[in-house]
């Protein structure tokens, strides 16, 4: 069969580097020729925009550059053709390191420090074991249980909680809503790795932070979210560490981005901004993949990695 021709849509960014790696191996256009382009077979997108892909007649297949596929479902007219999400080792290591770093950080009481330190105050507070620290990874997929592995083998307590029953070895794994109360009563230390999907917009709310567990060896509670941003109110964040339902925040993502000047998560003193940088997709190791699933979805295999459209991800 004859290479398909990739249209890659993007915004947000420059795609050159994604350009000039895919077409080493195939046809390339940065645009359809015409509204019914029939030489478009692949789609590699990134908030492409709407109602592009619905019109091309002979797409079999949506890529996405980025871990997150809500971008592509946010397009009414997205064709019904298979949605092939990111799963590449690099990426998993990114958002392992950045959970450990922030995690670490909480724990070892940074904040703390970096506060003593612009004050010149040379004080030892305690410090607890990492197996009194219970750590809660909230979507336990391939990142969520990547992360887990390595906080297990520095001593912590983790839990994971997912739609589903996901059990793992040396986790405590708690499924849907039923499960969520007890995950939470049972977290010292949430981590959210959820996609985003018409159930988890908007989920880390004051609400849910209040069931996190407060008396701890941290002396309070702790969110990192890494998953997307409008998983969270930020409101209702600031409204948390003002209150003393959380102790303390790293926040990677934010309902709107780049984050506002105005935001006061920018300036607040328990709060550690990143600009949605926990884990970049990089085309040097993202590439390759594609275009190995493309040549054996041309060779008649299956192709793997594909998202499911009823559950958003």
């Amino acid at each position: 069969m004859e290479k398909g021709r990739i249209l890659l849509a993007v915004t947000g960014f420059h795609p050159q580097r994604w350009h000039e790696l895919l077409s080493a191996e195939r046809d390339v256009v940065l645009e359809p020729d015409g509204a019914k382009d029939p030489s478009i077979t692949y789609a590699v997108v990134w908030k492409q925009r709407p109602n592009l892909l619905s019109s091309l007649p002979n797409l079999r297949a949506i890529f996405s550059i980025g871990a997150g596929v809500d971008h592509i479902f946010a397009d009414p007219g997205l064709p019904k053709v298979p949605i092939v999400r990111v799963v590449a080792g690099n990426l998993t290591q990114y958002m392992t390191e950045y959970v450990v770093w922030r995690v670490l950080d909480h724990h070892r009481q940074g904040l703390l420090y970096r506060s003593q330190q612009k004050k010149k105050i040379w004080h030892d507070p305690p410090q607890r074991p990492a197996g009194d620290i219970s750590v809660g990874i909230m979507g336990f997929g391939t990142l969520g249980r990547a992360a887990a592995s390595v906080l297990l083998s520095l001593g912590f307590t983790v839990n994971g909680w997912a739609r589903g029953d996901k059990p793992m070895a040396g986790v405590s794994t708690y499924a849907g809503e039923a499960g969520l109360v007890p995950f939470l009563n049972a977290t010292d230390i949430l981590v959210v790795l959820l996609p985003l999907t018409p159930n988890t917009q908007g989920i880390i709310n004051h609400g849910l932070l209040k069931e996190l567990r407060k008396r701890n060896g941290l002396g309070g509670s702790v969110l990192i979210n890494a998953g997307r941003g409008r998983l969270q109110k930020d409101a209702d964040i600031v409204r948390a560490l003002d209150d003393g339902a959380l102790k303390e925040a790293s926040l990677d993502v934010f309902e709107v981005e780049p984050l506002p000047k105005t935001s006061p998560l920018w300036g607040h003193p328990k709060v550690f901004v990143t600009p949605h940088a926990a884990a970049t997709s990089d085309p040097v190791h993202l590439v390759p993949t594609m275009l190995r699933q493309m040549d054996a979805f041309e060779r008649g295999e299956k192709l793997e990695n594909l998202v499911d459209r009823d559950a958003g991800y």
